[in-house]
């Protein structure tokens, strides 16, 4: 049996492009799992993300990482952001313009492991890279050190919000290898929200389909997309 490391049911409301709506969803993510949000833009996948990460309080609901509660409305324990063990990587990289590239690694890393930071330099071919400031990098490389930087930290948790989806196609198939190849060897539990259907198939082990503020089909990426009105629902 697979190991639980993230358990969680929340319910916030969120206004949508079809009006308010309820997000009320609940789930298990297992221990080293590659897990997809799934659905159309505005359902409440990054609100979701935020949640686990404590950029938004749900209404009410309960977060459990391993045996640590992160957040129980009923308790009222709510642990605030920097003391998540969690890595994000936003839509929009958030990257610090004065910063290098090896300056944000060392800026994010705790322990400021040099042969880590080195590993991670490699991984998303970076290491030539090292002084360059972000305006000096492209788009792919961008965004290859907003996920080494949230890597930096060896979080438990990975959050990647639709980190590709401004990218060319060439560019996002060569990012997707280089993610499920940090993936493995990081051993981050990862949780991706996308739109993207063949995304979802490249990278994910499990996936939870969003509609309506609520999950409406889980499984693994085969079996969630066998039938053709929900691929067609959500192009």
């Amino acid at each position: 049996m697979e190991e639980i490391l993230i358990e969680l049911h929340v319910n916030k409301k969120i206004h949508t492009n079809n009006g308010n709506e309820v997000l009320d969803v609940t789930f298990k993510i297992p221990k080293y799992g590659l897990v997809t949000l799934f659905g159309k833009s505005g359902v409440g996948k990054t609100t979701l993300l935020r949640i686990i990460a404590g950029l938004t309080n749900p209404d009410h609901g309960l977060i459990k990482v391993g045996e640590e509660i992160w957040y129980d409305s009923t308790q009222k324990i709510n642990i605030k952001p920097q003391f998540r063990d969690i890595g994000f990587v936003f839509q929009d990289y958030a990257l610090f313009p004065n910063m290098t590239v090896k300056e944000h690694l060392l800026y994010a890393s705790r322990e400021k492991e040099t042969r880590y930071i080195a590993e991670l330099l490699d991984v998303f071919h970076l290491r030539g890279l090292c002084n360059r400031k972000p305006e000096r990098l492209s788009g792919g490389q961008q965004q290859r050190l907003a996920v080494a930087r949230a890597l930096a930290r060896k979080p438990q948790i990975l959050l990647l919000d639709e980190p590709l989806s401004a990218l060319d196609s060439e560019t996002r198939e060569i990012l997707q290898h280089e993610i499920i190849l940090a993936h493995t060897n990081f051993q981050a539990t990862t949780l991706l929200v996308s739109h993207d259907i063949e995304e979802v198939y490249r990278l994910s082990d499990f996936v939870y389909v969003i509609e309506k503020g609520k999950i409406q089909k889980q499984g693994k990426p085969g079996e969630v997309f066998t039938r053709s009105s929900i691929v067609e629902n959500f192009k």
